[in-house]
């Protein structure tokens, strides 16, 4: 791609300016739009430019990484933010990088029926230590099989009932139990909850005392998405916040391995791995102790570093202690130097235009009349691209204390595919955030509808995740399917095309033939629940049947 670094970066400065509305009359009940601030012309020149060849893919701590920052600064500025972290506008994210130093040689060795079978990285399995040490040697830790590795009171339900394994190696499943039966009587049915989710099992084996966790990628439907993609994310370096930012326990070693690796580990003890799967689908489920042990060894190099967090604020004029929170990460890929042609990984939608909306929404916060009555907080965060650690931390370090913080309101990847009559709701069943944004589109003349793939856990995989762990009711959406011009099939068609052709690769350029009407129209719906949430006394509740309203109700009564 042709580069025109300084002309790029310098009139994207311009063009974002001159996308700046005067203030506007806002008051609770006004036809549509929400806020004149927001438009899709506005929504363009912001995405145009934070994914230009000027920012490198955005990677941090690379140049181009350092001007996608300073560009986020210089709007929030023309916007007339705050600074939003007590004076500054960065909020230094500490990093520890793992990297194995050759994964080729990586091998899990299983002692099991009087011999041993070697299982190789890549195509076998995956491993990585999380403890961030340069050397970790796992000598003939027993394997027990722990079905889902799920212990969730909740649910009355806990795989690791009576059992220790501590120093022992767990095999466990990816997703919920119920999901290889679809048992609609199981947790959620199928849809995933965090007990689904592979960071859990590594947690919970932790908080076991377990050394090593092996999570069975079973199906693509099971774990969301294909073997190659576990391959190619663990085949790098793995970042990671210091253990003094995330003191919870680590596992040793966590990996992953096939299903193929796990028929034949299973065969070879004697025992029929479907089958074990299967039972785990029931209660009454008892883990099985396979009377083998695994070996590995894992040599890494450890690098510390830092990435920034650029926050910006509007304060409230009544409860300025209180904070609805709006947040996009602006981290991409950056560039790969072994490709031909075309290097950068651009991440126009990914998350170019998370950007362009965190943007214009705070333009209309800024100039609505009357101003919020309590304070907002815009989060350009850093490091989703690797665990979402820009928003972890600050969930640990935040700049309202999180008790409060009313509610997060994420946008990551919004699909440029002009209008639609409805907007898809990420992990549908969570909050009442939900029945405040089906307000918003039913004065649009729009509907909600729920998440098309509950079982793939998107709802766990962005930044809003952060501060639900966390307690905070939080929302994020999915553009629409039904495509005013076009339907369904469009819809689907113009969404299944990004995924499929784009995410991910150099691909994901800006277009200056998209349609940034849709789009603007769901930030319009996002900024009026923010609207409501800022100027209102309420505080919005998990629904009875979410995995983090425990959490809420215990800080709140703490209050």
């Amino acid at each position: 791609m042709r580069r025109t670094v300084l002309f790029a970066f310098t009139a994207g400065l311009c063009v974002a300016a001159a996308a700046q509305a005067a203030p506007v009359d806002n008051a609770a009940g006004d036809a549509q739009p929400f806020s004149t601030a927001i438009t899709a012309q506005g929504f363009r020149d912001y995405d145009k430019a934070i994914s230009s060849d000027s920012m490198d893919g955005r990677k941090p701590g690379t140049p181009g990484g350092e001007r996608a920052k300073a560009w986020i600064v210089e709007q929030f500025r023309q916007i007339g933010l705050q600074p939003g972290n007590h004076g500054s506008w960065f909020q230094k994210v500490p990093t520890v990088s793992t990297a194995l130093v050759d994964p080729a040689k990586v091998k899990l060795g299983v002692d099991e029926g009087g011999g041993t079978q070697t299982f190789d990285f890549g195509t076998d399995m995956v491993a990585m230590t999380l403890q961030a040490k340069p050397h970790v040697a796992i000598k003939d830790s027993g394997i027990v099989f722990v079905g889902y590795g799920v212990n969730a009171p909740e649910w009355k339900w806990n795989d690791y009932k009576g059992l220790d394994v501590k120093g022992k190696t767990v095999i466990v499943l990816v997703n919920d139990p119920g999901f290889g039966d679809n048992d609609p009587t199981l947790f959620k049915g199928k849809a995933m909850t965090y007990y689904g989710r592979w960071t859990y099992k590594y947690e919970e084996a932790a908080r076991q005392g377990a050394a090593m966790c092996l999570i069975v990628h079973t199906t693509n439907a099971a774990a969301g998405y294909p073997w190659s993609v576990v391959r190619n994310s663990w085949g790098g370096p793995q970042l990671a916040l210091p253990q003094s930012e995330d003191p919870g326990p680590r596992l040793p070693v966590a990996g992953w391995l096939t299903r193929d690796a796990a028929q034949r580990l299973f065969a070879k003890a004697g025992l029929d791995f479907d089958k074990l799967a299967a039972e785990a689908d029931h209660r009454g489920f008892r883990p099985v102790d396979l009377k083998a042990s695994a070996s590995i060894t894992l040599d890494s190099k450890i690098a510390h570093g830092s990435a920034d967090n650029v926050l910006g604020l509007i304060r409230g004029s009544e409860h300025p202690d209180q904070a609805v929170v709006f947040s996009a990460h602006w981290d991409h890929l950056g560039e790969d130097a072994s490709l031909k042609g075309d290097k950068i990984f651009n991440g126009a939608i990914d998350n170019g235009t998370g950007i362009a909306a965190l943007l214009e929404i705070a333009k209309a916060f800024k100039a609505q009349k009357p101003a919020p009555k309590r304070s907002v907080v815009f989060a350009a965060v850093t490091l989703e691209e690797s665990g979402l650690l820009g928003s972890l931390y600050y969930t640990r370090h935040p700049v309202f204390p999180i008790d409060k913080t009313v509610a997060d309101i994420n946008m990551d990847a919004m699909d440029v595919i002009g209008p639609t009559r409805n907007l898809q709701i990420i992990g549908s069943g969570q909050s009442q955030l939900e029945d405040m944004l089906k307000a918003a589109l039913k004065k649009q003349g729009r509907f909600a509808i729920p998440d098309q793939t509950p079982e793939n856990g998107f709802y766990f995989r962005s930044d809003h995740f952060s501060f639900a762990k966390a307690g905070v009711p939080a929302l994020m959406t999915q553009t629409g399917d039904d495509m005013v011009d076009g339907g369904t099939a469009a819809g689907r068609k113009a969404l299944d095309d990004y995924t499929d052709h784009r995410y991910h690769t150099p691909l994901d350029n800006f277009d200056p033939k998209w349609d940034f009407s849709g789009v603007a129209e769901d930030a319009q719906a996002l900024y009026e629940v923010g609207r409501e949430l800022a100027g209102s006394n309420e505080w919005p509740e998990w629904y009875k049947d979410s995995e983090f309203r425990a959490r809420r109700e215990k800080m709140m009564d703490a209050k």
